[in-house]
């Protein structure tokens, strides 16, 4: 009889938290680790391959203030107490769209993938959403890659590409697919309630 190994247990299962700006700041490190694999994995998330520790500390350092302003939410995703992948609600939108939320940066490191964390931080994006009153969600993703495969079998509408929108990490063009989410029947415009940042369970 063969005994399970650690390789072969399974994992705990994976706790999605909001994070504070306090938070965000906190997990720096772990979350400058994603990023940066992520492009050094050729994904398209706004940067070349010259990204390295100190750019990612201060694009997350951003991040951190944009949460503590009330312009983002931030998620992650912890498996065995680590953080493996993260998802943004861009909030601080012009006056005039107070109903919709942008979604960004859908990150998972290549440790954390074929574990359903990318649909895990995915639904709680769009609970967080709707405890907002933001009923529309857009995003955008480079044409062909493995996410736009994730955002049609998770019920986002395909809206178009645009060719050329911007370029891989090693610098070669790359297109964007555009695509958005009604989460509710309503579309009365609604204010976004204050943010109180708390755990997803």
């Amino acid at each position: 009889m063969t005994m399970p190994t650690k390789d072969t247990l399974p994992d705990t299962l994976p706790a999605i938290r909001r994070l504070t700006g306090e938070d965000a700041r906190a997990a720096i490190p772990a979350l400058s680790a994603i990023l940066i694999d992520c492009i050094a994995d050729g994904a398209s998330v706004g940067f070349l391959q010259s990204f390295g520790d100190k750019d990612a500390a201060t694009y997350w350092a951003g991040v951190a203030d944009a949460v503590t302003s009330l312009h983002t939410v931030l998620l992650v995703a912890k498996c065995d107490g680590e953080i493996l992948g993260t998802v943004q609600l861009g909030i601080g939108l012009p006056p005039n769209q107070p109903h919709r939320a942008d979604l960004k940066k859908l990150l998972v490191h290549r440790r954390g993938r074929r574990r359903g964390l990318a649909r895990l931080l995915m639904t709680a994006a769009e609970d967080e959403a709707l405890a907002l009153g933001r009923h529309l969600l857009v995003l955008d993703t480079a044409t062909g890659s493995p996410a736009e495969a994730i955002y049609a079998r998770l019920g986002w509408t395909r809206a178009g590409v645009i060719p050329d929108y911007a370029l891989f990490p090693d610098g070669s063009f790359c297109g964007s697919t555009f695509f958005y989410k009604p989460l509710a029947a309503s579309r009365t415009p609604l204010a976004a309630p204050p943010l109180a940042a708390r755990p997803l369970v």
